[in-house]
């Protein structure tokens, strides 16, 4: 496979050669039970980074960033470089690959003194970062970093569970954030909670869309330009159920926590059937208590197989109460005439068979360079997936 690399700045371009051949997989049933672990990848999986991962045929892995802190989410910025929260450390870090060698050889903290910032999005001129209690904008100076004192941009609920707040921009080019419930499973907190909300220019918000207990990953579908969600559901119910989810967000749609789950199952706290009928099902279920986090497509990842440009992948960061523990992976979704079909084992490796993890991923971002970085909260790290 010929390459043509050329370097500007922070800026990667590269051109190849692909083949075409389309994925064929089954929809998953509506209210299936998904067992770990998911469906055989198409391309089988190697050792890479000195055995530690395994990832498909033809693709490597490396270090991008080490010793980084608790990494969790990551955007790119206008400058080329790689923005990444740490809410433990309260701070906002830069990462430049400055001689485009795959290794960020510029890490510094740039924005500090935060309230567990975790979702970042840069719009027009201002960067802004999800506080679990507040969103902040930050001016961007003409050389593409942010910084300065912040602006308030509008609160949120806080405390108890579902700390993390996620940012994005729609395709509206307005904000959405996601606020995760207070609990496991409760009333009151919709409106205010398990909800994401749009935010207007004026700071104003409005929900968008309610009934999800804890979407912490976001993302837009570049080819429908629907907002997808990674929804984190409810404990207490068995190691089986109920299934992690996908949501494709609708405005004024109800997904159905806290009464129900899955496909519009009743919760036995509440045995609402005909208020579940009336709540919009998952687009995608997957393993229960998986805790899917960060979500990303494809289309710029070209130095994936060109199978991989109409699906997503998603970061599994791995169960806490279940008997056998799940996930610490990340996984494939396939995607048909815009709809998540199923998924499938992307990277592996960081829990091993009987369970112990030295990472758990969080989050998936793809470079301009068409690679895939991963960050990992608890290895401390950031990798990235190449050819």
């Amino acid at each position: 496979m010929r390459s043509l690399t050329w370097c500007a700045g922070f800026v990667v371009l590269m051109a190849c050669q692909s083949r075409e051949s389309p994925a064929q997989q089954q929809a998953t049933r509506p209210g299936a039970e998904r067992r770990d672990t998911a469906l055989a990848p198409q391309f089988r999986l190697h050792p890479t980074l000195g055995g530690k991962l395994r990832a498909p045929e033809g693709l490597e892995v490396d270090y991008f960033a080490k010793n980084t802190g608790s990494v969790r989410f990551m955007v790119l910025g206008p400058d080329g470089a790689v923005y990444a929260s740490r809410p433990g450390e309260g701070d906002i870090i830069r990462l430049a690959d400055t001689n485009c060698d795959g290794t960020a050889d510029e890490i510094t903290s740039v924005l500090t003194g935060l309230n567990r910032p975790h979702g970042m999005a840069f719009l027009r001129d201002s960067f802004y970062v999800a506080e679990t209690g507040a969103l902040l904008a930050f001016a961007v100076a003409p050389n593409g970093r942010p910084g300065g004192t912040p602006r308030r941009v509008t609160t949120m609920a806080s405390g108890g569970g579902h700390w993390t707040r996620t940012v994005i921009v729609g395709p509206d080019s307005l904000l959405y954030v996601s606020v995760g419930s207070r609990c496991n499973i409760c009333e009151g907190d919709v409106p205010q909670r398990a909800v994401v909300l749009q935010v207007q220019k004026s700071g104003a918000t409005r929900p968008f869309a309610i009934g999800l207990r804890n979407a912490v990953g976001l993302a837009v579908n570049p080819v429908t330009r629907e907002i997808w969600a990674t929804t984190h559901e409810r404990d207490n119910l068995g190691d089986d159920v109920p299934p992690e989810e996908i949501d494709i967000l609708k405005d004024g749609a109800d997904y159905g926590w806290p009464y129900c789950w899955g496909d519009r199952q009743p919760n036995p706290e509440y045995k609402d059937a005909k208020r579940c009928a009336s709540t919009i099902p998952p687009a995608l279920m997957m393993q229960a208590h998986s805790a899917p986090l960060g979500i990303a497509f494809l289309r710029g990842a070209t130095q994936l197989r060109s199978e991989y440009r109409g699906d997503a992948l998603v970061a599994f960061h791995g169960s806490w109460n279940r008997s056998a523990p799940t996930g610490a992976k990340v996984v494939r979704i396939r995607i048909a005439n815009g709809r998540p079909v199923s998924y499938e084992d992307f990277v592996t490796g960081w829990q091993d068979a009987r369970g112990n993890r030295w990472g758990r991923p969080v989050d998936v971002l793809v470079l301009r360079d068409g690679s895939v970085l991963i960050s990992d909260d608890s290895g401390d790290a950031i990798y990235r997936v190449h050819r």
